[in-house]
């Protein structure tokens, strides 16, 4: 899928300029970890261009569930659909889904290309990049083990680049 035509459907849905140009940021970033021979630069890529196409719907945490069912609307592959559904912070247990009002379900980034997206997202501030400091800073509010997941998944992402 070619950036115009993910350009298109973050427009068709509703999101706004500001949006498109954080997940280009995001796309930007993520793409500096995706050099390794066994990462689908073209996976990260589009990933991380609609990763907030739920944005156009809403803005709280409910926009990567309803970001998913967009992308599976029109029908877009299930990996891309993973990376959307699967980006929030250093991903959800099934659990924490529920005490959030999402559905109960494991989104948790498992491929390098998720984990990728999720953590490049957590890099970026609007289209600032930000350090992994300043993302905990601004997540001070969240429990211990979802800050100690975020850093989790930066030792890990980091070794990409």
């Amino acid at each position: 899928m070619r950036e115009e035509d993910c350009i298109a459907l973050l427009r068709s849905t509703g999101c706004s300029e500001g949006v498109i140009a954080h997940c280009r940021a995001v796309r930007d970033l993520a793409l500096t970890y995706a050099a390794d021979p066994i990462i689908d630069r073209d996976l990260v890529a589009v990933g991380a261009l609609l990763h907030d196409i739920g944005r156009g719907v809403t803005h709280d945490i409910h926009h990567a569930e309803v970001g998913g069912e967009v992308c599976r609307s029109y029908g877009l592959d299930e990996a891309i659909v993973a990376i959307v559904e699967r980006h929030i912070g250093a991903g959800l247990t099934a659990d924490e889904c529920s005490l959030l009002n999402l559905l109960p379900r494991d989104c948790m980034p498992r491929t390098p290309e998720e984990k990728i997206v999720a953590h490049a997202d957590n890099l970026v501030k609007g289209t600032r990049i930000i350090t992994l400091e300043e993302r905990l800073l601004h997540g001070v509010a969240l429990p211990g083990r979802q800050r100690e997941r975020i850093c989790r998944l930066a030792l890990e992402v980091e070794l990409f680049r």
